[in-house]
């Protein structure tokens, strides 16, 4: 049965095309307006998560748009996270914590327990806040999908949402995507479709206009506006395909090479290194890449061992090794730390089974619990305050029998040797002080010139900065009161 209820539902022609910018954008501009808003997605499938407050997990998107909306984020914002652990296995994130797994041949039709709860958690925000700005997932086209979806037109119709389709122009064919998109919709679903918002354009508006008309005519909606492309922008991703989409240092004194898994998870992690003055950071999967950089990264995977294996295939093992025996730096976080260990021991099967050799890099060793380990840690390095998050079951620990175990440093929750770091702590580089403080020891170990800039702004000034300029774009773009009549319309209006 329809509820009708007071918000707005972004979509997208395609995966990767804004929508999540989109609502952030719009989740700011509607709390500068004096109202009381809530981000939602029902379901997202990302391995680029967060912790909350009171230790569940969602999607790092809408805890992104629960910032810009400056309200707490919580479970209830993304009630549904599949975390991709095979190309035919996800696993669940319910209400915040793990719920078993989600094969691929269920994804049509066994998901009804999800859609139960995925709508209560949405009817429950509605019952807190003034509106709820709702985001899809990849493009309500998909109607081979239609029948299970509970996050595009699925939701729409439950909660009777009036819905707005977001396309990527700098991806060509948006317009062709736009009516394709309202063409592959059944009837009852078209009803919702109130409008288009075109993304990313760059050059003279004028020359879109004729095919903005043109769409307008034969699909009977308006197009509600045009973002301009906003360079030096970049945004907590949840998708693995704007991994890495930070502008890079025109004159970068150090240079990071981060090795892209692929089963990679959290790759936020590296956004506020990206975003320091001076510093260059990459995502690779080549050895002489590896060789080259003043600091290479092991960020979080959702496979330690799947993707160890892999990393082991194309012998970047031997690259990696190569730079420790040179006593050049390498960070391990969260599944790259697990993989510096001497040894990995999974006796529950978490994830593969059985014991497996780590790179032996650190002296410690990892085992796998069956509880998933959720929380919000904080600490200090060098004297400098770190704030984090941990998503993980494999525990690091020092292990007594390993060679230079007696000489091991304490860091963060890991440990150090030598040039060698590992963590599993994600989103301490968010922490100023201690982000400049460790890359000016890289610096200091490879002979860079890199030194912290005076008055660089802090990461999250940074971030602010960002969703203040995403909601300015889409202010002049589209505007809070054609937004907001959408909302107060309904689907009906």
């Amino acid at each position: 049965m329809t509820t009708q209820t007071r918000g707005l539902l972004f979509a997208g022609t395609t995966s990767d095309a804004g929508k999540s910018l989109v609502t952030a954008a719009a989740c700011r501009l509607f709390a500068r307006n004096g109202i009381k808003v809530a981000p939602f997605k029902s379901q997202n499938m990302s391995n680029n998560s967060m912790v909350c407050a009171d230790g569940s997990e969602i999607g790092r998107a809408q805890w992104l748009q629960a910032v810009a909306a400056g309200v707490e984020p919580e479970t209830a914002m993304n009630p549904v996270l599949l975390k991709p652990g095979s190309d035919r296995r996800s696993h669940i994130v319910l209400l915040g914590q793990p719920a078993g797994t989600l094969e691929a041949g269920e994804f049509a039709t066994g998901r009804a327990h999800l859609a139960r709860a995925a709508f209560e958690a949405y009817r429950d925000l509605a019952s807190r806040y003034d509106v709820v700005l709702a985001e899809g997932a990849g493009s309500p086209a998909e109607v081979n999908l239609r029948g299970g979806d509970y996050v595009n037109m699925g939701l729409a119709r439950e909660m009777g949402l009036p819905v707005v389709v977001v396309g990527d122009i700098d991806r060509g064919g948006v317009l062709a995507a736009m009516f394709g998109t309202l063409g592959m919709l059944d009837p009852a679903d078209q009803v919702h479709l109130k409008g288009w918002i075109v993304n990313k354009f760059r050059g003279d508006l004028s020359l879109l206009r004729p095919g903005l008309t043109t769409l307008e005519e034969r699909t009977g909606r308006p197009v509600l506006g045009v973002v301009p492309w906003l360079t030096d922008l970049w945004l907590d991703s949840e998708d693995a395909l704007a991994i890495g989409a930070w502008p890079q240092a025109e004159t970068p004194t150090l240079r990071v090479a981060a090795i892209r898994f692929p089963r990679i998870s959290n790759a936020t992690d590296l956004d506020a290194l990206a975003a320091e003055p001076g510093v260059a950071v990459t995502f690779t999967t080549s050895a002489s890449e590896l060789a080259d950089a003043d600091l290479v990264v092991l960020p979080g995977s959702r496979a330690t061992m799947s993707d160890l294996a892999w990393l082991r295939s194309r012998g970047l093992d031997e690259a990696i090794a190569r730079r420790v025996a040179e006593g050049r730096p390498v960070l391990g976080i969260c599944g790259g730390n697990q993989m510096l260990a001497g040894t990995i021991h999974d006796p529950h099967g978490i994830e593969s089974g059985g014991e497996s050799p780590g790179l032996g890099l650190l002296p410690t060793r990892v085992d796998f619990g069956v509880e998933k380990l959720l929380g919000r840690p904080e600490g200090t390095w060098r004297g400098e305050h770190v704030a984090a998050y941990e998503i993980h079951h494999g525990v690091t620990t020092l292990d007594p029998d390993q060679p230079g175990s007696s000489d091991a440093e304490p860091f963060l929750d890991g440990f150090s040797s030598g040039a060698v770091w590992g963590t599993t702590w994600h989103g301490a580089f968010e922490s100023d002080g201690f982000r400049r403080a460790f890359v000016s020891e890289v610096a200091s170990r490879t002979g860079s010139p890199w030194t912290p800039e005076p008055g660089a702004p802090g990461y999250a000034d940074r971030r602010e900065d960002m969703l203040d300029r995403l909601a300015d774009a889409l202010d002049e773009a589209v505007g809070f009161q054609p937004l907001l009549d959408l909302v107060d319309g309904g689907v009906h209006a």
